[in-house]
């Protein structure tokens, strides 16, 4: 299916909020696309692209498997869950934290957990591809703006349709609350909600999804509703967000898309799937590159941290000091009266 202009099937009453650069519905099992605009085009996903990552995590991790925070996945770049260096985390407590709240933190752990970042990167587009996915090419696994960086509408409906044949990542997309825990002494743990508003909001048979920002990406948005029988997937890109919040385009286009039940442009394996990608040199170099970096720069919060420790310390033991000799001088005029 060609085209970057809008195409709705019969009966598809595309809503007028819409400002989205490229958005898609589509029957998640049928396979078919009931109205697009640009389905092809490529754009930078932000954090939707947390999906392919969540799926990864769930083919190759045991979901009670802790792994221990570190300083660098603290200290993560973006929007965070709230770890904690040195606490451990069950694997699903991971992908909690990086599919209801979009914690960087979260996803770098996981990214550590599954090799590090090139291995990370290698297996995330790996299963891009054997999803059938011809317009993404992931950078950085946690959908932070990276050179090159790209995916299409189309290429996430079929994250979405891969994902929510999951049980378990079904399960985790729909979770509204969950307790993440604190260190056991100075930091408490506390309640993470959902921020996927298409949840929060109410909507009729909404499933989950995920929520996305960056300055390049702007927003962006994938989320899944069921009614009837009928499991829908919209995805957004490059949304302003002037006419509508994303959440409130997507559940705009689902209404009209549970309203059009013979609607169909095109189906979402029209293409063959691609074969898995050689890996890529410079994207694989490009991530020892920017791991290294972020691991130096949680050494240099955390040496920068125990310096200013340092100096408060010395700081009161120079007003302790201080006192002492006052005292001691003020004891001496006393006694010399």
């Amino acid at each position: 299916m060609a085209g970057c202009g809008v195409i709705a099937g019969e009966g598809f009453a595309v809503p007028a909020e819409l400002d989205a650069s490229a958005w898609a519905v589509v029957d998640l099992g049928e396979g078919t696309i009931l109205a697009a605009k640009d389905p092809h085009g490529r754009y930078r996903p932000a954090s939707v692209i947390k999906v392919l990552l969540a799926q990864v995590a769930l083919r190759e991790l045991d979901l009670d498997r802790t792994v221990t925070a570190t300083a660098a996945d603290e200290a993560a770049e973006g929007s965070r869950a709230g770890l904690v260096a040195g606490v451990d985390y069950p694997v699903r407590q991971l992908l909690l934290g990086l599919l209801m709240n979009s914690g960087n933190d979260c996803g770098r752990a996981l990214e550590r957990t599954l090799g590090g970042s090139a291995a990370a990167l290698d297996k995330v587009n790996a299963l891009a591809a054997e999803l059938g996915a011809t317009d993404t090419r992931v950078r950085d696994v946690t959908g932070l703006d990276a050179a090159g960086q790209s995916t299409s509408a189309v290429d996430l409906a079929l994250f979405l349709r891969a994902g929510f044949a999951d049980d378990r990542y079904r399960e985790l997309s729909a979770t509204r609350l969950t307790e993440m825990p604190g260190d056991g002494a100075d930091l408490p743990g506390f309640t993470m909600s959902n921020d996927n508003q298409l949840l929060a909001s109410g909507f009729d048979g909404a499933l989950g999804g995920k929520t996305g920002y960056t300055d390049d990406a702007r927003h962006t948005f994938a989320g899944v509703a069921e009614r009837g029988g009928r499991r829908l997937g919209v995805v957004l890109l490059d949304s302003p967000a002037a006419q509508a919040r994303p959440w409130q385009q997507a559940a705009a286009l689902l209404e009209a898309g549970f309203a059009a039940p013979g609607a169909r442009v095109g189906d979402l394996d029209e293409r063959a799937a691609a074969a898995a990608p050689e890996p890529d040199p410079a994207a694989r170099q490009w991530a020892r590159d920017h791991e290294r970096a972020r691991e130096a720069s949680a050494a240099s919060a955390a040496d920068r941290a125990g310096a200013r420790a340092g100096l408060i310390a010395l700081g009161i033991g120079a007003v302790l000091g201080l006192a002492g000799v006052l005292t001691f001088r003020a004891g001496s005029r006393r006694r010399r009266r």
